[in-house]
């Protein structure tokens, strides 16, 4: 199980386990609206951006990275300051073994500790039951977790000749008094 996997903050040399893991996401699903996977100086790159204020993590199991998850700013403006849009990808041989969970739930705790109350997850959204590339797997994950739909654009991203809907889900992960704290960086660890 899950037991002897580490989660811990990603480390520049984890930049081809992490380009390994997106690739596949990017080239076969539209889990990813990317057209083309970035390389591993450019994951590295993407990862020193956000660790600069939030969690980027990786699960690990003798050795290997698994699966990563990190939040990242939500639409650059102060008032949105407690709210993050979140993102994870595990590893396509290693999922349903409860890494994606494990990965949350510490991605969580950070964020609890910096005084995020919001967390945003953008979701690709197949508009047919059959569709080759995407299933509502996401959605299903999300809502195990404790997320709620809060809406969908419709027919917003096209991949593979087709359009799919984009839904938005929300966890609440605080009370929102009526004078927040500051949100603190990310300490890492």
């Amino acid at each position: 199980m899950t037991e002897d996997i580490t989660i811990r903050m990603a480390q520049s040399d984890d930049a081809e386990s992490l380009a390994r893991i997106y690739q596949y996401y990017v080239e076969h699903t539209a889990i990813t609206f990317e057209y083309e996977a970035p390389n591993a100086a450019e994951m590295n790159a993407r990862r020193e951006k956000i660790l600069a204020h939030y969690p980027y993590l990786v699960a690990e199991k003798d050795g290997r990275v698994l699966g990563y998850a990190y939040a990242h700013e939500f639409y650059g403006r102060a008032a949105y300051g407690w709210s993050v849009e979140s993102s994870i990808y595990v590893d396509k041989d290693a999922r349903k073994l409860g890494i994606g969970r494990r990965l949350y739930d510490a991605l969580e705790a950070a964020l609890r500790k910096m005084g995020i109350l919001n967390i945003n997850a953008c979701i690709a959204v197949p508009r047919t039951d059959d569709d080759p590339y995407l299933t509502n797997g996401s959605v299903a994950f999300h809502k195990r977790l404790g997320y709620e739909m809060v809406g969908t654009f419709h027919q917003s991203g096209y991949k593979f000749g087709r359009w799919y809907d984009v839904a938005w889900m929300e966890k609440i992960l605080g009370e929102h008094p009526e004078k927040p704290a500051p949100v603190k960086d990310f300490d890492r660890f």
